[in-house]
């Protein structure tokens, strides 16, 4: 029995975004601005692609998906690397244009919404018996939002542990009002990804089924 060429070549497709996830990761490692700050911030990568190879196996997302999330990966690599506060372009963005913050932590924030978006949206459609339309669409973003959320109170969980240590983690910026903007941008960000990707990835699925 031969093996399918399509998906021999998703897997190769798969394995080499694991291969530059990897080397993204160990530029991000050598020397960081702060190694707590680094940690936290890369924790939900390194969980992420822990859980994305475990159930492998069982479960394979389309490309779209693992093209998203390698992305948002490689965001949070970043993020880490510098803070978010600190990633240089940014800096210059800022210097360059008179703003008033670094804006890479809204970048991410964006992400935040835009990739797990889709990823939901694929959980819902292949496991449950949801169909493209408005409950699928209101369930994702409720979905996002509560990660934003969760996302939000961790950061305040480890602000109240750790005290000052967790500054560039927090990485509010001197914004009373970070921790709104942040879900804000999360949400936009999954409402601009649904809008721009529901057509495409339908397309995809319609090949997994």
């Amino acid at each position: 029995m031969y093996a399918d060429p399509e998906n021999i070549r998703l897997h190769r497709y798969h394995g080499v975004l694991l291969l530059a996830l990897a080397a993204v990761f160990t530029w991000s490692a050598v020397h960081p601005h702060d190694t707590f700050t680094w940690f936290l911030e890369v924790f939900p990568a390194m969980l992420g692609v822990v859980v994305l190879i475990a159930v492998y196996p069982r479960f394979q997302f389309t490309s779209l998906a693992y093209t998203l999330i390698f992305m948002h990966m490689v965001i949070l690599l970043v993020g880490g690397h510098y803070t978010y506060a600190e990633v240089p372009p940014f800096n210059w963005l800022r210097d360059h244009f008179h703003l008033a913050r670094n804006h890479f932590d809204r970048v991410g924030h964006l992400a935040q919404g835009f990739v797990p978006a889709i990823v939901a949206r694929e959980v819902l459609i292949r496991r449950s018996p949801l169909r493209a339309g408005k409950w699928l669409i209101f369930l994702v973003l409720c979905f996002c939002m509560a990660l934003s959320a969760c996302y939000e109170l961790f950061e305040w969980g480890v602000s109240e542990a750790t005290g000052s240590a967790a500054d560039a983690f927090l990485d509010s910026q001197g914004d009373p009002w970070d921790t709104q903007w942040d879900m804000f941008c999360c949400l936009i960000g999954a409402v601009v990804s649904l809008l721009l990707l529901s057509r495409v990835h339908d397309r995809l699925l319609a090949k997994t089924e």
